[in-house]
């Protein structure tokens, strides 16, 4: 198979483009004719309009006549926006741009987007194509995740400052990007005997520093700050805030409302008081993850909803293992929640008093870096990926030192063929291989992009598929599917003429892109076949009447005023199991199977377990798994009883039933013109409820 015949096209479309769409000379857009005919087309959203209802609020953007995208048009700015970039690309390096084929390319990604075969990842629903890519170039903002090691951030690398893992876990997580980190940067500062500095000092000058009303200012400032100590500067800074908008105003691009300079003047005065306790002595693992939760709060209240952490650190340091012990450490509790807290496990290690703390409150992860370093997919050695030094928030990607990775989303149980499948994997990797072309504003971050070229396929409804196909049915698909996988990146890396990426494959956790196919998000269960899933929508939101129309339950939200809730009932598919009926072992057995037999990169497994039952018998689990996987998370089953409009609530069949009959199966919700000014609030991160805050 040459590079130009990786496409293959869906026998119900015309296998000739518009020849008025195979100009070279224009920028690449698709025939407009084409994306007419889907837009009187039902989209296939999942679960009773859930997904369309999730779509609606997180990703259909502004458009430039004031109302918002419909489905059909976001995934034409979104496929528009990729092969731009490829067209780009071509012409930058001179390869040479085959619009047709392009067309025929782009054509068949449209069809599987539509259809939810495969979906981007949240970032890339919500920025490709956008603004934020097109006029302001922020190419990081497609990435999920990201990981940044502090053990050189004493080195003066390239000139680098001590304060740069800190301010690029900022930088990073202002643009929606996901950032594991680690502290060996403490361990060095022992080693070498670095202390931390005075700036208040009598040898000290004070400056004043302007904050710009922008991420880069806050970055900056924070950074200033922080090196003030750390990087012997003598220098005592002041910050004005005058120049930062007011509390309530939206943000451009990024959606959400501004939160004033307050998170920011409050991010600065918790590192001074972080930082003054250390002076005249080196830096500790306290401190280091003390740093990088209040920058996660910061974000929260700053310009994002959300923010997703991970600290790394050593299974045998006492001062790490009780960072979340808050009657140790009662000064973290109002921020230790910014980040999920994981060890480096070493194969063999004793796990008898981490899983005690893991029975108590799920906490510490585990991360086997040898693991990581040696395979690909379990019991495949693989050699070019030793580098590798710590993982993104949910588990699921090794990286290196500010590497970033894009992850896609395919789900096998919308397939009717191992075939169809195929020609889906074709369009997913096409989407990610694109943006490892596009460069960040990071020249660490693009050093190890261009030579990694790491992506992440992902596959979510497993357990959807499991019950209609079985297990053996699911190992022969992925085992088949990943050595298409690595022929189809071939293909594509000829193509674009760059190297074959370092790894392809993973299972995310996922969250609300799932919710948009219908699927069941990664390898998990659901707590309940049947449940009740509560959404929030503006009063202003033009399709709340629609909804009402259609037969949903609607009520005034009893924390938000200026929202309403809606309520779907929810089936994720005859025969599928709650978690309840699921033991931890089961669990730990598919999350080893999709490691072997699909996943090179990472499994982002979080264990629910019941802790009178299962509990004791973590540390026995441990010492199984810990040959059979590269990182597993454990979450404790525990019934913090109900309360009003709870996100999610299992019932019944016969619930489910009634609540079902009300719905009008001829909704025409898709055709509702929402013409709501507010921007959609982007998914942030690889976002689930255990990954992200």
């Amino acid at each position: 198979m040459s590079p130009s015949s990786i496409h293959i096209l869906d026998p119900t479309m015309s296998s000739v483009p518009n020849q008025s769409s195979c100009r070279n000379t224009e920028s690449f857009s698709l025939d407009p004719d084409f994306v007419a005919s889907y837009a009187e087309t039902k989209p296939p959203f999942g679960f009773n309009g859930l997904g369309e209802i999730v779509y609606r609020r997180t990703y259909s953007r502004l458009k430039v006549d004031g109302t918002r995208e419909q489905w059909f048009e976001t995934i034409e700015r979104v496929v528009n926006g990729t092969f731009c970039r490829q067209q780009e690309w071509a012409d930058r390096n001179m390869l040479g741009w085959d619009a047709c084929d392009a067309q025929r390319k782009a054509q068949t990604m449209y069809d599987k987007i539509f259809t939810m075969k495969f979906l981007p990842p949240g970032r890339g629903l919500w920025a490709m194509g956008s603004p934020l890519t097109e006029e302001r170039r922020l190419f990081a903002a497609l990435n999920n995740c990201a990981f940044v090691s502090t053990s050189k951030m004493w080195d003066n690398i390239d000139g680098a400052r001590p304060s740069k893992p800190f301010v690029f876990l900022m930088d990073a997580a202002m643009l929606g990007v996901g950032v594991g980190f680690d502290t060996r940067g403490a361990q060095a500062a022992h080693a070498q005997n670095i202390l931390v500095g005075n700036p208040h000092s009598a040898h000290a000058r004070t400056v004043t520093f302007t904050v710009p009303d922008s991420r880069e200012g806050w970055v900056e400032s924070t950074g200033l700050l922080i090196d003030s100590y750390l990087a012997y500067e003598h220098v005592n800074y002041e910050f004005d805030y005058s120049q930062v908008r007011a509390a309530g105003l939206p943000i451009k691009g990024f959606g959400g409302v501004t939160s004033g300079p307050e998170p920011l003047r409050e991010l600065h005065q918790l590192i001074r008081h972080t930082l003054d306790k250390h002076i005249g002595q080196p830096l500790s693992v306290t401190a280091i993850v003390d740093l990088m939760n209040l920058i996660g709060k910061c974000v929260v209240s700053g310009n994002v909803r959300r923010t997703a952490e991970i600290a790394f650190g050593d299974p045998h340091n006492p001062e790490y293992i009780d960072l979340k012990n808050y009657d140790v450490n009662p000064h973290r509790a109002a921020f230790g929640w910014t980040s999920n807290n994981s060890v480096f496990a070493t194969v063999g290690m004793d796990y008898s008093d981490v899983s005690r703390r893991v029975q108590k409150n799920g906490e510490p992860g585990f991360q086997w870096m040898e693991n990581a370093r040696r395979y690909g997919r379990m019991g495949e050695e693989n050699t070019r990926d030793t580098r590798v030094e710590g993982a993104n928030p949910c588990n699921e990607q090794c990286l290196e030192s500010y590497e970033l990775c894009c992850l896609v989303e395919t789900f096998p149980a919308n397939h009717d063929s191992l075939d169809d499948y195929f020609e889906t994997l074709e369009s997913a990797l096409l989407y990610a291989k694109t943006v490892t072309l596009l460069p960040t504003h990071w020249p660490e971050t693009n050093r190890v992009m261009l030579r990694n070229r790491r992506i992440g396929t992902s596959v979510s409804g497993v357990a959807q598929f499991i019950t209609r196909h079985g297990l053996n049915e699911l190992r022969t698909w992925l085992d088949a599917a990943y050595a298409r996988v690595q022929e189809i990146d071939s293909h594509i890396s000829e193509l674009f003429c760059v190297p074959k990426s370092v790894k392809t494959t993973s299972v995310k956790p996922s969250g609300t892109v799932s919710l948009l196919a219908g699927a069941t998000p990664g390898m998990h269960y659901p707590e309940s076949r049947f449940c009740i899933r509560r959404v929030r929508v503006s009063k202003s939101s033009d399709i709340l009447p629609a909804l009402e129309e259609a037969g949903y339950f609607i009520e005034d939200d009893v924390v938000d005023k200026s929202s309403m809730v809606v309520e779907i009932p929810v089936d994720h598919g005859e025969g599928v199991r709650g978690l309840r009926d699921v033991s931890m072992w089961e669990q730990l057995a598919l999350a080893a199977l999709l490691q072997k037999y699909w996943s090179d990169n990472q499994v982002s497994c979080t264990i629910t377990f019941d802790p009178a039952s299962e509990g004791p018998q973590l540390n026995n689990a441990l010492d199984y798994y810990q040959y059979q996987l590269k990182g597993v998370s454990f979450l404790p089953r525990i019934d913090y009883g109900a309360y009003p409009q709870m996100p999610y609530e299992a019932i019944d069949e016969a619930t489910y039933n009634k609540m079902a009959r009300n719905i009008k199966s001829e909704s025409q919700l898709h055709l509702v013109r929402d013409s709501e000014k507010k921007d959609a609030e982007a998914e942030r991160f690889c976002t689930n409820d255990s990954c992200t805050i």
